[in-house]
């Protein structure tokens, strides 16, 4: 999380200078468009379900999505759809606001714009198909991790790097504390 809070910056706070902040969201967009150009490649290229092995424990693979991750709720009427839509935009609309806030924090912004290029990537498939289409396929054996895409790589390393740079926020407080 940032050190600083929501609460609009003042004159002498900094903010994200404009440059940098379509910096990161050029960044954002360029994940979209390669998460999108590999999701129309593998939904234009494979049959439903058609597997490529690539190496012993990966596939490419064409699977439909209408769940979140792990297909949660996949099983929905197709209310789910427009929960997942409204809760991205929402995500969205929060992320902007942070990037924008967070003028001295680069691997806050890194995980913040790799988090919102992999939503909105996702976003589009949902309002697009009604779906989201997966299509890389790890496995060991008889045991599958549940297929996934190019959007969810980048939501997932933007956790993971969000996490990081709370450690490390923690850790610089405690040592100007110590």
């Amino acid at each position: 999380m940032p050190d600083q809070d929501l609460a609009p910056a003042s004159p002498g706070q900094a903010r994200l200078p404009a440059r940098q902040f379509w910096a990161w969201l050029g960044l954002a967009a360029l994940i979209v468009v390669l998460d999108q150009w590999t999701k129309w490649y593998f939904d234009t290229h494979l049959f439903y379900q058609e597997r490529w092995n690539i190496l012993p424990f990966f596939d490419f693979t064409l699977l439909y999505n209408p769940g979140a991750a792990f297909s949660f709720l996949a099983g929905g009427q197709g209310w789910q759809r427009w929960f997942f839509v409204a809760i991205a935009l929402a995500a969205t609309v929060l992320i902007l606001i942070m990037l924008r806030r967070s003028a001295r924090q680069p691997l806050f912004c890194l995980s913040l714009s790799l988090i919102l290029g992999g939503a909105v990537g996702n976003v589009v498939d949902r309002l697009q198909h009604g779906h989201v289409v997966d299509f890389l396929l790890f496995y060991w054996n008889q045991s599958y991790f549940p297929a996934f895409n190019l959007a969810d790589v980048a939501i997932t390393c933007g956790a993971i790097l969000l996490v990081l740079d709370e450690f490390l926020r923690m850790r610089r407080n405690k040592r100007q504390h110590a």
